[in-house]
Parts: structure tokens; sequence; C-alpha cells
């Protein structure tokens, strides 16, 4: 579901609250920000938001993530470029309470940045995180493919 939503329909997703409103200035803002960012990670089992896009990476460590779901065949997913938009870059900063990007949510769920992700990767958590998802991991294959061998 690479970037499903599309950047227009995303962007509006995530117009931070400045529409019409009462209240104290910014706290109605902040927390429509929050509700549509909680909203965007719940859509889909699998979200990263990234430097640049799955097809064309803009960081190292954002093309580690993809690659380390390519490896597990991971291919459809939610994938939002927060080069696009600096709000959005800040919000899920602010979301998750991590400072760096990439930012990967698997069922809703913060998991981490590329470390976590790389880490889960070498111990085999992925595997099994993927599989509560309903989610087979191509490296299973993979490895029934050599064991028969």
């Amino acid at each position: 579901m690479s970037g499903s939503l599309g950047r227009a329909a995303a962007a509006a997703l995530l117009r931070w609250g400045r529409g019409a409103g009462g209240g104290l200035p910014g706290v109605r803002a902040a927390s429509s920000g929050a509700e549509q960012l909680d909203a965007l990670v719940k859509k889909d089992k699998v979200v990263v938001f990234l430097k640049g896009t799955p097809e064309q990476p803009q960081c190292g460590f954002s093309n580690a993530v993809v690659q380390i779901l390519r490896l597990h065949g991971v291919r459809d997913y939610a994938a939002y470029n927060v080069l696009d938009d600096p709000e959005l870059r800040q919000g899920i900063k602010d979301y998750s309470n991590w400072p760096t990007i990439p930012q990967v949510y698997l069922n809703g769920e913060f998991v981490g940045g590329c470390d976590i992700l790389l880490q889960m990767h070498q111990n085999g958590d992925l595997v099994e995180e993927l599989k509560k998802l309903g989610i087979r991991s191509a490296l299973l294959d993979e490895k029934k493919d050599q064991d028969s061998k």
C-alpha cells in the first residue's frame, strides 16, 4: 500500500486542526493532529514513516527499513514520506515520542526505528510479529527451501 492514500489525501488528513474551532489556540490543533496520526498508524497492518519513498528512499536508515521489509516479503504497507510535509515529520515524532525517522508501526503499535527493526530481524522477532499480523515472512520459505536441499 505504499502511499495508498496519495499525497493529496494524506495532506488533507494532516491539516492539524487548522479549521475553525474554539478554545485555546493550539490545543484543538494538537489534539486533532494526534487523532489524525492515530488514524494513519492504525489504518494498515504495517505503516512506515520514512524519508523518501519505498521506491526511492532518501536516507540510509529509511533504505534499511525498506530492505528489511522486502527481505521478509512485506510489500503491502502504507508508507508516508515525511520530506513532503514538515508538519507530518515533526508530528509523528511528537506522536511517538521518538526523535528520529524512519518509524515503523505494526498493527497500530509503535515498534521503533531502523535500529530496532534491524535487531528484530536479526533475532527472529520480526518473523513472529509479522505472523501475529497474518503475514508470513518470506524468510521462512527461503529457510524451508534450503533445508530441502
